[in-house]
């Protein structure tokens, strides 16, 4: 089964929190957006500047993001996710979350296939079902 990863699944595997994911064997490809890896240093960067990230630690972090980054289909934002993040959801979304549920919704559309959402973010979680994704944490 293929995966779509947001932001929330990677910085909490690269910071070592609970319940990061550990288990990348069950997913047979990985699809993101070009804004996760933007979330993702901007996040680190935060970290560092705020004392919690020492620079060699974030050296090592982005390391391992661009190896994941690399081994990903990363969809481009193009105006048809901003169209479509412009666009009504079932549910609650912020600007950013809509990126990334429109960036899942317009890749399986144009590639005919499902994806399992990926994320720690209980609201995009509730939206990403609400548009009919499965999810999982």
């Amino acid at each position: 089964m293929k995966a779509y990863f947001d932001s929330s699944v990677i910085l909490r595997w690269l910071l070592k929190q609970p319940r990061a994911l550990n288990d990348w064997s069950r997913w047979q490809a990985g699809v993101i957006s070009e804004l996760l890896e933007v979330e993702v240093l901007r996040s680190l960067d935060r970290l560092r500047l705020l004392g919690k990230l020492t620079t060699a630690d974030m050296v090592e972090k982005i390391g391992l993001l661009r190896v994941f980054v690399g081994d990903c289909d990363v969809f481009p934002i193009q105006h048809p996710v901003l169209q479509r993040a412009s666009s009504s959801f079932p549910t609650v979304v912020g600007t950013l979350d809509a990126i990334h549920l429109s960036t899942a919704l317009l890749w399986m559309a144009d590639n005919s296939e499902p994806l399992v959402f990926l994320t720690h973010d209980r609201q995009l979680a509730i939206a990403a079902q609400a548009c009919g994704m499965e999810v999982k944490p």
